[in-house]
């Protein structure tokens, strides 16, 4: 993995994945030069420098967008918000929750972003999803093809937002491929928590069903084709719903986070890398806990073991051999135990190739590709199967 900063993971994490998102590596050079000092006093000291730095760069796009835009320069005015967007939320992900303005920081991404789709991308539209008495919020992108289309639900992780899958490319490798896309704030992610106090929780089954409700909803999506994806703990998060809901056709771990208990456990060892500075804290947040005892008790039971038997449909595990966050092995548990699953796949992606670290994000092109190609090609196969049952029939 490309590391700016040597010694500090989480911080090169965070440079690796606006550059994996879009970003250009002269203007990460210029946000991350200031602060190499900084860097060096570890994971949490120095991230308001961090925000403080990237947010010049931030602020210089915005305004030669704003120049572009004045005088018509649409697309290279909607393509400085997009990268001004990611290096801004990559520098919010990086703030302690209680960090001043956090939230004014987060919904200024918000902005970026829809300036972005109204002048470059007005095939993704924002849309909520109704949950219990509020909703989810999210970003549904549109294949440039006559429907029914097939969809892929996507989720995120720990600490990451919708506004990260999308600059991520993903929806728009799907897309090509003739498949819409539905990335989603879960409970415990962005603006789902930043803004509405929505905290994660074990049965994603409820996110699920919520999510394909929706979808039925939507012209021109077959319903009988809806997938979903979860990258990090989204690797707990999409297989524990696949396995309940059982109308998803298909599932994707991105990083096999199996027993994401027993990696709180670790941590707290100093076994492995964290994500994202002041990550207790976080940890904290994200579930709506008071007291670490209580998180980790609760962890505990973030458990793929007695789920993954569960899942009936095509199942595909890719992780990197290299992943300092969560252990290899998690993957296989994951594989080994999917026996009811009618295409069960395991994708390890090594050093030699890329795309060996956390999720892939070294090379996270190669892995989103991958994971692309294999849902379109199952979806295809499902589709077949659908018309031979009617002609039989």
């Amino acid at each position: 993995m490309f590391e700016y900063f040597p010694g500090n993971y989480v911080w090169n994490l965070g440079v690796v994945a606006a550059l994996n998102s879009g970003g250009y590596i002269d203007e990460v050079d210029r946000a991350c030069r200031p602060i190499r000092e900084a860097a060096t006093r570890g994971e949490d000291a120095g991230t308001e420098e961090f925000l403080a730095s990237w947010t010049v760069v931030v602020d210089d796009l915005v305004e030669a967008a704003d120049r572009d835009r004045a005088v018509g320069r649409t697309r290279s005015a909607g393509r400085a918000y997009a990268r001004a967007a990611n290096y801004l939320i990559h520098a919010e992900r990086m703030q302690s929750p209680q960090t001043p303005d956090r939230n004014a920081i987060y919904r200024r991404v918000l902005e970026l972003m829809q300036q972005s789709f109204d002048l470059v991308d007005p095939n993704t539209v924002r849309v909520s999803i109704p949950f219990r008495d509020t909703a989810l919020p999210a970003y549904f992108t549109r294949p440039d093809v006559t429907g029914p289309v097939p969809c892929m639900i996507v989720w995120n992780g720990l600490d990451s937002t919708k506004e990260h899958m999308y600059l991520s490319g993903f929806a728009h490798e799907l897309a090509e491929r003739g498949i819409a896309t539905l990335m989603v704030d879960c409970p415990g992610s962005g603006e789902a928590l930043r803004l509405q106090g929505l905290t994660a929780q074990i049965e994603t089954e409820e996110w699920a069903a919520a999510c394909v409700d929706y979808l039925e909803t939507v012209d021109d999506i077959d319903a009988t084709r809806i997938g979903l994806v979860g990258w990090s703990l989204g690797g707990y998060y999409a297989p524990r719903a696949a396995a309940f809901e059982n109308r998803l056709a298909l599932c994707v771990a991105w990083g096999a986070n199996h027993d994401w208990g027993k990696v709180q456990r670790r941590r707290i060892e100093r076994e492995g890398e964290r994500p994202v500075p002041h990550y207790w804290n976080h940890v904290q947040w994200v579930w709506g806990e008071s007291d670490l005892e209580t998180f980790l008790n609760n962890a505990d039971r973030v458990n793929l073991d007695g789920v993954v038997e569960q899942i009936t449909v095509p199942f595909l595990i890719v992780h990197g051999e290299n992943d300092r966050q969560i252990p290899l092995e998690y993957a296989h548990r994951s594989y080994e135990q999917a026996t009811a699953s009618p295409k069960r796949q395991l994708r390890v992606f090594t050093a030699r190739e890329g795309g060996a670290e956390h999720i892939g994000l070294d090379n996270f092109p190669l892995v989103s590709t991958y994971i692309a190609d294999w849902v379109t090609e199952t979806f295809a196969e499902l589709g077949a199967d659908q018309q031979t049952a009617t002609a039989v029939g």
